[in-house]
């Protein structure tokens, strides 16, 4: 039997698959990325490197030896401070507080079927499409229940479940930055930006706030909708065809509980806004700025994360004290520490991160290589567009082989934020843009933390489906919302409007 010869694409899959997964894991990467800092700071500091800050006129800086005796001493002294210190940490951690609540009570799950069920026949596969995007307001709950959901809504009305799944897991992944709300990866990666930021301009990165991408992502959800259902209709049922498969879904309704627990919840998240608004709307409220100001440099603007944690927990609480999901204060602390414990693999991550972006910081080889970065991208004359381009190519690429979002953008921030900060472009940009790079190609990796568990749900309708199968249903996804919602990047920045409150595009 002639063994039938595989395509070039395919032997390109195989590559990726087969490179990433040499990889160590992200928790040893960054614990080597850490020595690997060491390491060159102890060489490059020999050589006399210099360059003149640029927030401070005058003042040059050189490249610390973290290895001679005041280094060892600052290893040895600041381990648990760096841990600690670490800007994503203790944002994600409150977040999920509040989300865990949500999630673990029914009411994320809940909302989430009865809205897509609400939607009409004809709007079905764009509403499956905008409830994946509006999940990641929830963290990594979409992916669980989003595409096995989309495969059953889609079976029951006669088409291939595996299209509905793949719209579905569009929405989720590809989408992922992409919201109405402020969600935890605002918080995560905002904090890293601005982190970053401040190694250029500490005032500057003082202003910030985890809102910077708001107005953008706000547009993006709606864009993305339509570029969504319009692959789904038009590339991938057709590809896929008819189901001739055994499995026949019927998608159960939501009970009347269910229905009563989402009103009382969704009357206690208006009423707990509403109480919020107080302390911020009226005059001389104490979430405004000293002048009044509601964005800028506004104790509002640095309390998001307590608000959307409070705005989740009080709608998961009283849902699931309705639902009787919640029948007492241990319930509601179980559902806390299983959310706490689900956060493990973050934490530990968390703390070889925090070594890393600390020595990188400490050793002022962030600030050496954006100055220097930025003179050579100028000496070959790469700004404007094609800039922003390429640093999208590079992410998009990068996003094959490392899953987390936090973990690549812990690596980037402290580079290509001061490089892009020294040609101009706000630290803002750079975070959207890399955003949009590393949603769009999260659907054509298998080294995506939750690729194995899609195709676990697909080969519930079809056996044979495997790596590369999935990768050919969702490669059209990836690369129409990459280019798709570079256009649309594109076209904002043309149009010079702020990114988020007080989010400029150029710095």
């Amino acid at each position: 039997m002639v063994k039938k010869k595989r395509g070039i694409f395919q032997r390109f899959l195989d590559m990726i698959e087969k490179t990433g997964n040499k990889l160590p894991n992200p928790i040893t990467l960054f614990a080597l990325l850490a020595i690997l800092v060491l390491v060159l700071s102890a060489i490059l500091s020999t050589f006399g490197i210099s360059v003149e800050h640029p927030g401070k006129e005058g003042e040059i800086v050189e490249i610390k030896n973290l290895l001679d005796a005041d280094g060892i001493r600052y290893l040895f002294t600041s381990l648990a401070d760096n841990f600690v210190g670490f800007a994503p940490l203790g944002v994600v951690l409150v977040t999920m507080l509040g989300i865990g609540v949500a999630e673990r009570s029914g009411l994320i799950s809940a909302v989430l079927r009865g809205f897509v069920l609400a939607v009409p026949k004809q709007l079905i596969t764009a509403g499956l499409v905008f409830a994946g995007i509006m999940s990641s307001v929830a963290s990594d709950a979409g992916y669980v229940v989003l595409p096995p959901l989309g495969a059953v809504i889609f079976a029951a009305l006669g088409r291939h479940p595996l299209v509905g799944l793949a719209a579905a897991f569009a929405g989720v992944s590809a989408g992922f930055s992409a919201n109405l709300f402020l969600s935890s990866t605002d918080a995560m990666l905002g904090e890293m930006t601005i982190d970053a930021a401040a190694i250029i301009d500490p005032a500057y990165a003082e202003s910030m706030s985890i809102a910077m991408n708001y107005y953008f992502i706000i547009v993006s959800v709606f864009w993305l909708t339509i570029l969504g259902a319009w692959i789904t209709e038009k590339i991938v049922e057709p590809r896929l065809g008819a189901y001739t498969g055994e499995h026949k879904e019927k998608l159960e309704k939501l009970t009347s509980i269910e229905k009563k627990g989402i009103i009382w919840a969704i009357l206690s998240g208006i009423v707990g806004a509403v109480l919020i608004s107080f302390l911020v709307l009226p005059e001389n409220a104490p979430l405004r700025a000293e002048d009044g100001s509601i964005i800028i440099n506004s104790p509002f603007m640095q309390s998001l994360v307590p608000i959307i944690t409070v705005l989740f927990f009080i709608p998961g609480l009283v849902y699931g004290i309705i639902t009787k999901t919640i029948r007492s204060d241990k319930d509601v602390a179980k559902q806390m520490s299983d959310t706490m414990a689900s956060m493990g693999m973050f934490i530990v991550l968390a703390f070889t991160a925090g070594q890393f972006v600390a020595y990188f910081n400490e050793s002022n080889m962030g600030l050496v290589l954006g100055v220097k970065g930025a003179e050579f991208l100028q000496e070959i004359k790469l700004t404007g567009i094609p800039l922003i381009l390429l640093f999208i190519v590079i992410a998009a690429f990068i996003n094959l082989f490392i899953g987390s979002a936090s973990a690549k953008w812990a690596m980037m921030a402290p580079v290509f934020v001061p490089i892009m900060m020294q040609l101009g472009y706000s630290p803002e940009l750079t975070q959207m843009a890399y955003r949009i790079a590393d949603s769009s190609t999260n659907i054509i990796t298998p080294l995506m933390t939750y690729f194995a568990l899609i195709i676990a749900f697909a080969q519930k309708y079809d056996k044979k489906m495997g790596i590369g199968t999935l990768i050919s249903v969702m490669l059209p996804y990836s690369l129409i919302f990459l280019v798709g919602w570079t256009l649309l990047l594109i076209v904002w920045i043309f149009l010079g409007i702020d990114l988020g409150p007080a989010s400029p595009i150029t710095f």
